[in-house]
């Protein structure tokens, strides 16, 4: 069964979003809330830093992990992301990899995330949304 998620508007004009998990993530069009565009970019580093995790940690020690950032090129008029551009760092000074072993460390991390990224996969493709709208009344 899928996980279920929801969303429900605040007194204060922001919103929470929950999962019949127990997650909950704040979000807005308020200072200091991310909007839908940077959830999607979240999304896509979040996939990449999870995906890479267990071959950052195995290289470089339980707890450690890459830095990912996600940059989108937005179309305003068409009102869509026509394109991301996303950087993996991964910090491997303290554990001193470097030339080939860094050269290796680099190729696992990016078959990883290209392996595993369901959200990268799901962008890269024409991604089909259908959409039911009820209005409950008495």
């Amino acid at each position: 069964m899928a996980k279920k998620l929801w969303v429900e508007r605040n007194k204060d004009g922001s919103w929470d979003a929950f999962s019949d998990e127990g997650a909950h993530l704040k979000f807005g069009h308020g200072k200091g809330q991310f909007n839908p565009g940077d959830l999607m970019k979240v999304a896509l580093a979040a996939c990449a830093a999870l995906s890479s995790q267990m071959t950052v940690e195995n290289s470089l020690g339980e707890g450690k992990g890459a830095t990912i950032t996600v940059e989108g090129d937005a179309d305003h008029k068409a009102n869509a992301y026509t394109a991301f551009r996303e950087q993996v760092v991964v910090d491997a000074r303290d554990a001193g990899i470097r030339g080939k072993d860094a050269d290796k460390l680099k190729e696992r991390v990016e078959k990883h995330i290209e392996k595993s990224c369901t959200v990268m996969h799901t962008y890269e493709q024409a991604t089909p949304v259908s959409m039911d709208i009820k209005v409950l009344t008495k």
